[in-house]
């Protein structure tokens, strides 16, 4: 699955967060500094999905807050049960 969202960086915590529209933001702890925030989503959102690190991968989006990642082991159940978690309101 391919998870398209809006990173934030220098977050107070990791906060996985959907608006009512389905647009995902993911707050994140680091800061925007060589990569930092990139490693950090990327072991987040495998906890958030229950996977593994290497399962999760960051395929566009390095150096931009708009990022594509790939959830290797995640179906469209899995994801759907995630975001509707996750969804503000």
């Amino acid at each position: 699955m391919i998870l398209h969202l809006r990173a934030r960086p220098n977050a107070r915590a990791n906060q996985f967060l959907v608006a009512p529209d389905g647009t995902v933001t993911v707050r994140l702890k680091a800061p925007p500094q060589e990569g930092q925030a990139n490693a950090v989503l990327l072991a987040y959102l495998a906890e958030v999905f229950g996977t593994s690190k290497s399962r999760v991968e960051l395929v566009s989006g390095h150096t931009a807050p708009f990022k594509k990642v790939a959830l290797l082991d995640v179906n469209e159940a899995q994801l759907a049960a995630v975001l509707a978690r996750h969804r503000a309101g």
